[in-house]
């Protein structure tokens, strides 16, 4: 098992790693919509849906893996309103055949971020 950390995403602010991989797997933690140097995204659910998934590329690559190796995704909104919007956005990011994924609406999220997203995906060929 081996931690992923890079600077091109938000450093844990926790006792969490960015990502870990684990045999042919990549974790990604979950991202929220913080800059690289710890600044919250300003704007709505599409400005903070696109740096998430800027994140989630970043951590991805820093393990040798990339967005078109994602297997799973789970998707954590503060309000299922933004579902729409949020999908408008993943789809910009996400090819066929689309990773498996679950979009849920929880009651707070860290920071009190519209949005959240982690994944699983294999490790680069």
């Amino acid at each position: 098992m081996n931690r992923v950390q890079t600077d091109r995403a938000p450093q844990a602010i926790g006792p969490y790693s960015q990502g870990i991989q684990a045999g042919p797997f990549v974790f990604v933690s979950g991202q929220i919509p913080f800059t690289p140097s710890g600044e919250r995204v300003s704007g709505g659910i599409e400005a903070q849906t696109r740096q998430v998934l800027e994140n989630l590329k970043a951590v991805l690559e820093a393990a040798g893996s990339g967005l078109d190796r994602v297997v799973k995704v789970t998707a954590y909104l503060a309000d299922m309103n933004d579902f729409e919007a949020f999908n408008r956005v993943y789809g910009e990011f996400f090819q066929e055949p689309y990773p498996a994924r679950a979009v849920v609406e929880v009651a707070r999220l860290p920071r009190d971020v519209r949005v959240e997203v982690e994944c699983i995906a294999l490790k680069g060929a």
